[in-house]
């Protein structure tokens, strides 16, 4: 195995240990769930900004973490997918800081409200639903995130690797 494939499988693996923590940590003061839910680890969200390793390292994070604080298995798929949906966006737009926040934003705006509906019956209208998590989502992924992506950006070589690590696809695995 070449020191590119280990580095991205470590960073991936970082990354979705950390969401794990983070998440953990929110669900420990109860921020993790509900309709309105500010889960630390969706500033994590923001790093496929830096590699590509860090869709499967959020979306691994997001399905662990999903798991293990008890979430009713739809809200284990779709909170999931809307990751996956996110990091991806975030990824395609890795060109542009102030957009790349956006993706997570909308993907767990427009999904998550559909599953706190009809996976646990929380009551209210849709559109309540979708601005409590849109509004947790952009104190997470865009006020956080731009802390944090602003705060990794000198360091971006050190920490990520190379321009050509930087800029593989999500799941590429170089050779």
């Amino acid at each position: 195995m070449n020191h590119n494939k280990i580095l991205y499988l470590v960073h991936a693996a970082v990354i979705a240990a950390v969401y794990v923590i983070l998440t953990m940590l929110a669900a420990s003061f109860n921020l993790a769930s509900g309709a309105i839910q500010v889960r630390f680890s969706e500033v994590l969200t923001i790093l496929p900004y830096f590699t590509p390793a860090a869709v499967p390292g959020v979306v691994i994070g997001c399905l662990l973490s999903n798991i293990l604080t008890g979430c009713a298995l739809p809200d284990i798929i779709f909170g999931t997918f809307a990751t996956l949906l996110g990091a991806l966006g975030t990824y395609a737009l890795r060109k542009n800081r102030w957009l790349a926040p956006i993706p997570p934003i909308v993907a767990n705006m427009l999904i998550v409200p559909l599953v706190l509906r009809y996976a646990y019956h929380i009551p209210g209208a849709l559109w309540f639903l979708m601005a409590t998590v849109g509004a947790g989502e952009v104190i997470s992924c865009y006020l956080f995130g731009e802390v944090l992506l602003g705060a990794l950006l000198p360091f971006r070589q050190k920490i990520f690797g190379s321009a050509e690590t930087i800029s593989r696809k999500p799941g590429a695995v170089a050779r």
